[in-house]
This record gives C-alpha cells, sequence and structure tokens, in this order.
C-alpha cells in the first residue's frame, strides 16, 4: 500500500500515513466514540483510494450516527459491491435498508451476510427481524430462535424473538421472552415498550401504560414507547393523552413516519379526516415504500369518501413489503362492501383467505356479508380459534365473539349467540369509563336548555338553506334504511354520518352551555360553519342527507342555526332496537351499547329528549317515521318522506337497494337488500336473554 504523502496541507495529521494505517486509525477512532475524526481519516483515505471498501463502510455507519440514512444506504450499498467486502457489512447494510424500509433489499443483504459467514450470528439476527418485518413470520421466527440458541444470555436476543411470537398471536410465548430479556437486563427500555404493546393488546391498560412509561424514562427518545402509549390510551379512548404521548414524540422526531401515521390514524378516530390527510401523505412522502404509510392513506381517504384513491393505496399497501397486507386485503374487501360491490367485496374476502388460510380478521369482516347457516364452516374456525387464548388478543378476542353472535342469531341458537355476545360485550365494555347518570343528566341539562321561549326568542338567524335534511335517532332504529330511500332520489344526497354538526357545535364551546343564552352571531357562525363543510359534498343537489344519529342530543339547536333544514326522527321498537345495538360491535363510540342495563337506561334518557323536542320543534321542519310502518307500506312512507323534503316523487325511491352509493355504517348489508320484515320482533325470540335490558326499558314480558 502507498502511503499519503502528499496531502498534508489537507490532513496535517496524516501525511505519512499509508491507507491501512489511516483506516485502523479511523476505526480506533470510531469505536472510542471520535466520529468527527474517523470521518477525516476517511475522506483522507477516499482522496487516495476513491470508493476503498473499508471507508465506504466506516463513513455508512457514522453518516448513520449523525441521522443521515440516505447517505448510509449510498455509502454501505457502494463498499458491498467489492468483491472482498466481508460479511459484517453486508449485515450492516441490511440493518441501515431496515431502518430506511428497504425490506426486499435489506433482506438480500442479510442473506449474503449469512452466505459469507454461517456464524455471524448480527446476521441472523438482522435477517430475522427483517423477515418480522416482511411478514414472513415463521421464516423470521427460524432466525431468531438460532439466535437465543447461540447467544441465550443476551437480552436482545429474547426481546427480537418474542417480536415475532408476538406477532404470530402467540402471546404467551412472547411474554415468556420479553420477561426473560427484563430479567436479564431490566432498564432495557425496548423490552419495556414491547411489553407495554403485548399487555394493550391484552388489555391489561393500567400496566401497559406504566411499562411504555418506564420505557420512556429510560430512554426519553425512544419512538416505539411514545407510540405504544399513544395506543394504549387511544385503545381506552382518552384521546388527550394518545395527543400528548405523540406530541412529545413529534416534537423529538417530527418527521418519523411511524409518528405521523399513528398521527393520522388517531385524527382520523376523532372524525378530523382532512387534519389526518395531510398526516397521512406527510408520512408518504417522506417513505413513499412504507406499506403501512400507504395503508394508513387508504384510510383516511375511504373516510373522506375518497374511494377509488383508497382503492389504490390498499392495494399499493398490499404488494409492499411488510406487515400490513392481510389488514390492507381486508380494508380493500370492505372497501367494495361500503360501495354497493357486493360480489366484489365477497371475492376479495375470499382471496384474503386463501392469502392468509384461517384469517379471523377476514371471517369477523365478512359476517356482514352473509346469512349464516348451522354448517358454516367460519362457524366451527371461529369458534376453535377462542379454544386457544394464547393466540387472540383482546380486540381480535371481541371480533370473534360479535361475529359468532351474528351466526348464531341467523341460525336462531340463542342460547350460544347471548353466550358469545355477553362475552364480547363484557370484552368491549371493559376497555372504557362510561357512567349513564351522567349521561343521563347531561341530556336533561339539553331539554332543560332548549325551552319553548329559546326557540322563540331566536327565529332571525340569517342562515335559511334547505339544503341539510338531517336524520335522527338511535343507532340500528332504521336510519340507515330512510337515508336509502331518500338518496335514491336523483335530486337528493345521501352524505352518511357526519360528524360536522357536533364539530361546528364544539367549536363554540361546551355544549349545551355555550349556547345557553346564544347571540345571534354566535348561531350564524355556527350554521356557516356546518354549511360551508356540507355544501362541497352535495355535488349540486338541492338535498344532502345527513344521517348521523346522535345529532338528535342537538335537534332543539338545529332550527336555531339552520331554520330552513328538515329533522326527520327513526323510530323503531325499544327492545329491537336495543337488541340490534347489543349485538354490533361498532366502530364508532357508542358508549352506551356494551351493557344491557345501560342500554336500556340510554334508550329512556333518550326517549325523553325525544319526548321533548316533540314538544318545541316546528311542525313543518320535524317529522317521525316507523321503521315497522317503513317496513308495512314502503310507498306510502317513501312518499310522504319525499313530500316532507320538498322533493317531487321519483319511483327510484321504491328501488333503493338498487342504488349504487357509498354506505358507512353498521347497516350496511342490510341497505343492499329489498324490505324484509323478519327484524320485526326479532327480541321476542330471544327474551329470555334479555331480562337486564327489559328490566331497565320498563317492560314486562312473559312466555
Amino acid at each position: 500500500m502507498p502511503s499519503m504523502t502528499g496531502f498534508g496541507k489537507n490532513f496535517p495529521h496524516t501525511s505519512q500515513l499509508s491507507i491501512p494505517e489511516a483506516l485502523n486509525r479511523a476505526y480506533a477512532h470510531w469505536n472510542d466514540g471520535q466520529a468527527a475524526e474517523a470521518e477525516k481519516l476517511c475522506q483522507y483515505v477516499l482522496l487516495a483510494w476513491p470508493y476503498q471498501t473499508d471507508a465506504m463502510h466506516l463513513l455508512g455507519l457514522i453518516a448513520h450516527a449523525y441521522g443521515h440514512l440516505d447517505m448510509a444506504v449510498s455509502h454501505l450499498r457502494q463498499a458491498c459491491t467489492a468483491q472482498t467486502a466481508p460479511a459484517v457489512y453486508f449485515s450492516n447494510f441490511a440493518e441501515i435498508c431496515r431502518q430506511k424500509g428497504l425490506l426486499a433489499e435489506a433482506e438480500q443483504a442479510a442473506q449474503q451476510a449469512i452466505k459469507l459467514n454461517p456464524n455471524l450470528v448480527d446476521a441472523w439476527n438482522n435477517l430475522g427481524i427483517i423477515l418480522q418485518e416482511s411478514g414472513k413470520l415463521d421464516a423470521s421466527l427460524e432466525c431468531l430462535q438460532r439466535v437465543v440458541n447461540l447467544t441465550p444470555d443476551e437480552a436482545t436476543a429474547h426481546n427480537n424473538l418474542a417480536n415475532t411470537y408476538r406477532r404470530l398471536n402467540r402471546l404467551e410465548r412472547a411474554e415468556e421472552h420479553y420477561k426473560k430479556a427484563l430479567e436479564l437486563k431490566p432498564n432495557y427500555a425496548e423490552a419495556h415498550s414491547n411489553m407495554a404493546f403485548l399487555l394493550n393488546s391484552q388489555g391489561q391498560f393500567d400496566q401497559a401504560a406504566a411499562a411504555a412509561r418506564q420505557a420512556i424514562e429510560i430512554n426519553p427518545q425512544l419512538v416505539d414507547a411514545y407510540l405504544n402509549l399513544a395506543d394504549v390510551e387511544t385503545t381506552r379512548l382518552r384521546h388527550a393523552e394518545a395527543f400528548r404521548s405523540l406530541d412529545a414524540l413529534i416534537a423529538f422526531a417530527p418527521q418519523h413516519v411511524a409518528a405521523l401515521t399513528a398521527r393520522a390514524q388517531l385524527l382520523k378516530k376523532m372524525e378530523r379526516n382532512e387534519d389526518a390527510l395531510i398526516c397521512a401523505r406527510q408520512a408518504l412522502a417522506l417513505a413513499p415504500d412504507n406499506a403501512n404509510a400507504h395503508n394508513t392513506l387508504g384510510l383516511v381517504l375511504q373516510a373522506l369518501g375518497l374511494h377509488e384513491e383508497a382503492l389504490a393505496a390498499f392495494d399499493q399497501a398490499a404488494v409492499l413489503p411488510g406487515s400490513v397486507k392481510e389488514e390492507a386485503l381486508v380494508s380493500r374487501a370492505s372497501l367494495f362492501m361500503e360501495s354497493g360491490r357486493v360480489e366484489d367485496a365477497i371475492a376479495a374476502f375470499d382471496q384474503t383467505l386463501l392469502a392468509f388460510p384461517g384469517s379471523i380478521r377476514v371471517m369477523t369482516n365478512r359476517n356482514d356479508t352473509k346469512i349464516y347457516l348451522s354448517n358454516d364452516p367460519d362457524i366451527a374456525t371461529m369458534e376453535a380459534s377462542l379454544v386457544q387464548a394464547d393466540s387472540l388478543s383482546l380486540m381480535d378476542r371481541m371480533a370473534v365473539h360479535f361475529a359468532l353472535g351474528k351466526a348464531y342469531l341467523d341460525t336462531r341458537n340463542s342460547a350460544r349467540a347471548f353466550y358469545h355476545l355477553d362475552a364480547g360485550n363484557r370484552l368491549k365494555r371493559s376497555t372504557f369509563n362510561y357512567d349513564a347518570a351522567v349521561t343521563k343528566l347531561w341530556m336533561e341539562r339539553i331539554a332543560a336548555t332548549f325551552n319553548a321561549d329559546l326557540l322563540a326568542q331566536h327565529t332571525g338567524v340569517d342562515v335559511s338553506s334547505e339544503l341539510p335534511v338531517f336524520i335522527i335517532g338511535m343507532p340500528r332504529s332504521g336510519t340507515t334504511l330512510v337515508e336509502q330511500i331518500l338518496a335514491s332520489h336523483p335530486h337528493i344526497h345521501g352524505a352518511g354520518e357526519l360528524s360536522a354538526l357536533r364539530l361546528a357545535i364544539e367549536k363554540a364551546g361546551t355544549f349545551p352551555e355555550s349556547v345557553a343564552n346564544p347571540s345571534s352571531d354566535v348561531l350564524a357562525q355556527i350554521g356557516h360553519d356546518y354549511l360551508a363543510h356540507i355544501t362541497q359534498l352535495a355535488n349540486g343537489k338541492k338535498r344532502l342527507v345527513d344521517k348521523m344519529p346522535s345529532n338528535f342530543f342537538y335537534a332543539g339547536l338545529i332550527p336555531l342555526i339552520l331554520p330552513g333544514a328538515r329533522i326527520i326522527h327513526c323510530r323503531r321498537d325499544p327492545v329491537d332496537t336495543c337488541l340490534s345495538c347489543y349485538s354490533k360491535h361498532f366502530t364508532g363510540e357508542q358508549l352506551f351499547s356494551y351493557d344491557q342495563t345501560e342500554l336500556g337506561q340510554f334508550h329512556l334518557a333518550y326517549q325523553a329528549l325525544m319526548d321533548h323536542w316533540r314538544q318545541v320543534l316546528p311542525d313543518d321542519r320535524f317529522i317521525e317515521v316507523d321503521y315497522e310502518a317503513v317496513v308495512d307500506d314502503l310507498e306510502g312512507e317513501a312518499k310522504r318522506l319525499i313530500d316532507f323534503v320538498g322533493m317531487p316523487w321519483d319511483e327510484a325511491c321504491l328501488d333503493f337497494h338498487k342504488t349504487r352509493r357509498v354506505v358507512r355504517t353498521a347497516s350496511v348489508n342490510q341497505v343492499r337488500q329489498p324490505i324484509y320484515k323478519t327484524s320485526k320482533g326479532r327480541w321476542k325470540r330471544n327474551a329470555a336473554h334479555l331480562a337486564p335490558l327489559l328490566a331497565a326499558l320498563k317492560i314486562e314480558h312473559s312466555e
């Protein structure tokens, strides 16, 4: 090797070093934590020998240490082009590619490292993690078990193996290895964070939050710990706390892709979809090949009704390396269902099941596409999944119980149906706090605030648009059916369940106190805010239907902020309504629905509030429609509805089940079918299992 004579002006301390000497010193400086000195020596080498392998490798490690991930990938990729590149270089390159999200290239590099040196533990470890993140879990398990066997006293080996067990839903084995990792290294922040994730999936929320906070205390810049803490708080519906965790993370990692996707998902859950879209697009711009970023974007686009764009995002998520393929394919199938493409949805679910045999996620999501027969193989598969307690997370157990409840209701096996419905509802109820008495008092305050005098005082607000039509009532009371009838009219747009009214009201302050003594300006602003959101959705049609059932809370305010609006209250037999709620695992937050007594208490409070609205709302702007009447006399009730909203009659309203439009509701399957009467009085054949509900509703029943 030649000496470096001739470069002394730029590198005054190295003028007589040979290349091997310069490299040895560079690596020594690196190992001593002196990155700047190491970098100077590498640059010194490259002046004499451009792209020298060892210098490029070390520059890649230095770039990574400085957070320059693209530069690190470039340098290490160049280092690995040399025929003499050792296994460790490929192993390091594999890890940097993994961190960049280049999973296919990462796997290739790790495989090359193992080929060059089958005894390199780090290479097996890196390959195991890469395979784990690529969704190749069986292969990952094999790699990481080898690492644990070779290094049984290494905490990191147990932690990484536990991560794969967790993704394989072998939760007991995951917990075993997380605990072993923490036994070997009590201040192992990553293991505490991963334990938080596991505990959260098992429904042990307090312990999960404590583990995540302990991880953050040990390592205040551990990204996953903040994500896991936010996930715990989101699961138990403590959204403000979840935002605080993500804000703390983004404060030191403003461009972290996982942080941005988590924030987008939380914003979507809070129905702040436009803000969620900004976050999701930002994440995707930073990591165009990140499957989770594409999947998150798809979910947000779906929430915004941009179905073709959402479908493209799900398709992209499904073909990229990562662990969200199953979720993306299920979301794709559900999207077809919402769009009225039922046959496409069924086919998509079937295709996903071929890719993921025995998938509980597929079976629980497709249960609304079918009426079960007693010999349906899905029933046996879901029942079997519950026998293996270690194989299902809390959320999956809930989903299976609700799906089996629906299946057994279909087959008229009431005892088995309510075994599962009671179990699913108990699990769901355990995840959040809810006080039925507080809710009842709140509704009473609403009624007291919006008395006849208040409505008489405010009749001159100049927001006279006749565009909005509100459908209100209990969930599962026929609101979707009524909307579908209206939306089949060529001049009426069905917008689904919008959060726009609630958000416009919340801008003014705490409801109902914020509008107890409202000024005309405040009322007008709320009305204008609402119209600003919905006008663009109407696509130029004369009426827009907002069928958010819970807008019944705000029915007394609607005439004050939107005097031209119409309100349709949907009613249904109270017990049928409540049974339908109790048998549904809602995607939204129907907190009153998961305990029969609380459900009955809520329905009574709702009835009292509706009794009040019936007395004070203007007759020309408020009507009530009974689900049973629509079932018995579709044409008569449909004509009454169309007349009420001021539109000429159109025969298409009788063929509502043929209307192709997006339906995002728990009743998505029912509105694709003609009127049927089997839901009338359904509760009576299940009455033996409804004693708490009947008692709460003050309904006596004898067989």
